[in-house]
């Protein structure tokens, strides 16, 4: 699917697939430890869900080449954080270890397709 046919951010698939596994990484959390509430599963729940609102804010900034970068890189930034906490979770036994390495391996997914739009960012944006 090329970018000429894409027209909302809901379209992108980098953004369906870090949508999909915020909501994975909501519903696993929903078993952390109460006393993790304000620590991990914040973090982890925000982190996840800032990915997609980054991407959001990316593409409402399309007109201008550096922000739209900028965005980019803030989601990509989350994309790794969401990495971090995953380690944390496992560590901490709130998550297998196949689990997590399956949603790290989402995740680096993730962050490599936001590397891909940050360096192909001059097709996407509408700066000339």
């Amino acid at each position: 699917m090329g970018q000429d046919f894409i027209r909302t951010y809901q379209e992108l698939q980098v953004y369906r697939l870090a949508f999909r596994e915020a909501m994975r990484l909501y519903r696993l959390s929903q078993q952390f430890p109460p006393d993790e509430d304000e620590m991990l599963t914040r973090q982890i729940v925000t982190a996840s869900r800032s990915v997609c609102a980054n991407l959001a804010e990316a593409w409402g900034k399309r007109r201008y080449r550096k922000a739209f970068m900028a965005k980019l890189n803030d989601a990509e930034a989350e994309a790794a954080e969401v990495q971090t906490w995953i380690a944390f979770a496992v560590e901490c036994d709130y998550l297998d270890a196949e689990a997590g390495q399956d949603l790290v391996g989402q995740y680096r997914t993730i962050f490599e397709a936001l590397g891909r739009l940050v360096e192909n960012s001059a097709a996407w944006t509408r700066e000339e």
